[in-house]
């Protein structure tokens, strides 16, 4: 008979199993991001298992372990058949059911709390809206997925020059890495109405949510999260008079939109219809580490070498970047590509981006020289440890051309998407700074030609002409300097 239990130790949360007779060979967690193996101990008359509800990825602190659904795996045992209520803690809530053997971790509040429109929430939010401004900057990325792009670069300014400024981070829990200094929110939570609603500065990389509206002296500094290659809100395929609606009125919510060049400025000024306010051409600060300004590098103790080394990535290793977008029509990230059979053919580590999109549906891909980091914190440091990126349609693409290495384009749906689903800006074959190709065998080809870098030289300098002209480092540093110069932020 094997029991389960959940216990904390040093305030940590665990799943504990017992059990008679022979130790299992081995217990564990399996989610769809994240796996936990057991600390096993005893064996003969008694055995127990121990699984710590938190783990450490990518060199970050032990955080709580993702929400989401964990199957048990008991290897050499029976399994519990016993379930669990849910139990809170200070950082997770955890139950366990016996019958599907599954683990659900969610945040620490209850789901009653943190429904938008239920009655804690709405009675946080009229708490929250009598209360003074605080001269406090509330950052999101990517709708509290992960603090990354251009709110994380523009953390790391404040923190350098305002260092006294409180800042706070909108995550979908608490395993969500915060930069240091700062205060994780999970978002519906009493305390996350409260930041937002009474912050000065608000800096977000895409949609506000929850029905948000600036109270006087609240700003909203927009910073979007790519140059658009693909069509955007009001310029999307087929007329659609409730989205059209939402994009208007979303982007009445921004008081200052940021801009990677002209060229993207010009498109986000029409695509959102945002008229009449500023937008700020500066570069992307999350583009500010790509360069040699920023703290960059790629000798043995810079930040390249320090990602691959996290990554168990061996020195001399060719590494390639796939990183496509996400598709308006599924939910997980493209098939395409076989990453495995890209590793072999092209002798590299083939490191897997998916969109942030495709972050909470999909799950891990794995196999020899394969790396899935979808949920790696910043994909900046992704571009600086790898070789070469390999991409279809995303903006990634306006970001990698900072580095000045090579980009390949993976398009074997250019016809559909560019036709059908979504539309271009302007026609990636004829512009593309690398071969764009749409077989595995031309990939392969590609990669393995020595030839394609001169071949696409000219290309390659025409396109850093228009789309990384202000990228040079210290884009951080300008946009912060206006924020202060008008009073935006404060301290």
């Amino acid at each position: 008979m094997t029991t389960v239990s959940f216990t904390t130790r040093d305030g940590v949360p665990s799943l504990e199993l017992t059990g008679a007779g022979e130790r299992p060979s081995a217990v564990s967690l399996e989610g769809a991001r994240a796996r936990i193996d057991a600390v096993l101990t005893g064996g003969g008359k008694t055995w127990r298992a121990r699984l710590v509800l938190h783990t450490r990825r990518w060199g970050n602190p032990s955080l709580p372990v993702p929400s989401g659904r964990y199957r048990l795996v008991v290897d050499g045992a029976e399994a519990p058949r016993d379930s669990l209520e849910t139990q809170g803690f200070e950082m997770l809530r955890a139950s366990f059911d016996g019958g599907s053997g599954v683990v659900e971790v969610g945040p620490p509040q209850d789901p009653d709390e943190l429904a938008p429109q239920g009655p804690a929430a709405v009675a946080a939010r009229r708490a929250a809206a009598g209360e003074p401004l605080e001269d406090a900057v509330f950052f999101e990325s990517f709708y509290g997925r992960n603090a990354s792009c251009n709110p994380l670069a523009l953390d790391r300014e404040i923190a350098r020059v305002a260092p006294h400024v409180p800042r706070y981070w909108s995550v979908v829990d608490l395993s969500v890495a915060v930069p240091e200094g700062a205060t994780a929110l999970v978002e519906g939570s009493a305390s996350w109405w409260r930041a937002r609603a009474t912050s000065r500065l608000l800096v977000v990389n895409d949609w506000l949510r929850h029905g948000f509206r600036a109270r006087p002296g609240q700003h909203v500094l927009q910073t979007w999260h790519g140059t658009p290659l693909k069509r955007l809100a009001l310029h999307r395929p087929g007329f659609d008079p409730r989205r059209m609606a939402a994009v208007v009125r979303e982007s009445r919510r921004w008081s200052i939109l940021l801009a990677q060049n002209p060229y993207a400025a010009r498109i986000l000024r029409k695509a959102y219809a945002f008229l009449r306010r500023p937008i700020w051409v500066e570069g992307y600060p999350r583009n500010d580490v790509l360069t040699t300004h920023g703290p960059g590098g790629s000798g043995a103790r810079g930040p390249a070498a320090a990602v691959r080394r996290g990554l168990g990535i061996g020195d001399g290793e060719r590494v390639l970047l796939y990183a496509p977008t996400w598709r308006d029509d599924r939910e997980l990230i493209v098939d395409f590509l076989d990453p495995q059979r890209l590793a072999e053919d092209a002798d590299a580590v083939v490191l897997v981006r998916g969109h942030s999109r495709t972050l909470l549906p999909g799950s891990d891909v794995a196999g020899p020289r394969v790396i899935d980091v979808t949920g790696y914190p910043d994909v900046s440091r992704l571009v600086l440890a790898s070789d070469a990126l390999i991409t279809d349609y995303s903006s990634v693409m306006f970001d990698y051309s900072v580095t000045g290495k090579p980009i390949y384009f993976f398009a074997p749906d250019l016809d559909h998407y560019r036709g059908r689903l979504r539309g271009f800006y302007f026609d990636l074959a004829e512009r593309a700074p690398g071969p764009v190709v749409s077989t595995h065998g031309e990939l392969v080809d590609a990669l393995t030609d020595p030839a394609v870098t001169e071949v696409f030289s000219a290309r390659y300098d025409a396109w850093r002409a228009v789309f990384n002209a202000r990228d040079d480092g210290r884009a951080a540093e300008r946009v912060v300097a206006r924020l202060r110069d008008q009073g935006l932020l404060r301290g």
